[in-house]
């Protein structure tokens, strides 16, 4: 006998269509909500671009490597293998737990006190916060180039780090060796946001000259070449927030359930309807 839907009782109807939606719900995805940079670029104003250099700040942990022409004489302005460089009232930052600190109170490296200053090897106190390492070199340079024959810096930031929180797949803390990152580049450290991830408001928050930086950033909009918050600095904190479907999101596996249950039993309805006809 031929099975006519209007046959069936109300309640399997019901439970045919309940399975219909949410198997409709499931499979559809607002795509456009995840795409990043939607739009058009302007190729020719985004071109150009000149990525800051890194400014030394407070509890930056600096390593500082004096070459010349005369080896033995530079040897005085370089830290013995152990020496720390660091101040007595100098305090070491405490590394979050899984993150790498860089560097340890017993590596080579000078710590830039409260006061932005550093004691440096064979000359004592000098002010660097607020220089970038080419400044440093100058100022360096200044003094040594009267008892060194063509003298030459190595500078490096050994405690160059990022954070990324929030609604990503692994929020962490991230040393950076190459001592620059962009905002996507840290995204894609943290393994990219997630689906329930707000977009269009992501949060940097910076910290330099003794004052907190806040900006917002939209990665659905292709100007964000253009912010100041793209280009990353030392110590940065990115907070990516979640949207308000985070809930529903997680609890995909039980809807998953829901649906397949769901069309089980509607399945065992008909079969059941057909049988006793």
């Amino acid at each position: 006998m031929a099975l006519s839907f209007k046959m069936l009782n109300p309640f399997f109807r019901f439970l045919f269509f309940t399975g219909l939606a949410a198997v409709a719900m499931t499979s559809c995805t607002n795509t456009r909500r995840l795409q990043y940079m939607q739009g058009s670029f302007d190729t020719a104003a985004l071109s150009q671009y000149v990525i800051p250099e890194p400014v030394i700040q407070q509890n930056d942990l600096l390593s500082i490597t004096v070459y010349s022409d005369n080896p033995a004489a530079t040897a005085i302005y370089n830290q013995p293998v152990g020496m720390s460089g660091m101040t007595p009232s100098a305090t070491t930052p405490t590394a979050s737990a899984g993150a790498s600190s860089g560097s340890t109170a017993s590596s080579p490296g000078y710590l830039v006190d409260m006061e932005g200053n550093i004691q440096f090897q064979g000359i004592g106190t000098l002010h660097v916060e607020g220089l970038t390492k080419e400044g440093l070199k100058e100022k360096l340079d200044s003094t040594l180039k009267n008892y060194l024959t063509n003298p030459r810096y190595a500078i490096r930031f050994l405690n160059f780090k990022i954070t990324v929180i929030g609604d990503v797949a692994h929020p962490s803390v991230y040393s950076i060796p190459a001592e620059r990152v962009n905002l996507l580049e840290a995204l894609g450290l943290a393994g990219d946001l997630t689906v329930t991830a707000r977009r269009d408001n992501l949060l940097v928050i910076r910290e330099q000259n003794g004052k907190r930086e806040f900006g917002r950033v939209d990665l659905t909009r292709p100007d964000i070449f253009k912010s100041p918050f793209f280009q990353l600095r030392q110590n940065d904190v990115i907070y990516v927030d979640l949207t308000k479907n985070k809930a529903a999101a997680a609890d995909q596996s039980t809807l998953r359930t829901i649906t397949i249950a769901t069309s089980i039993v509607s399945t065992i309805a008909i079969l059941i309807t057909v049988l006793k006809r």
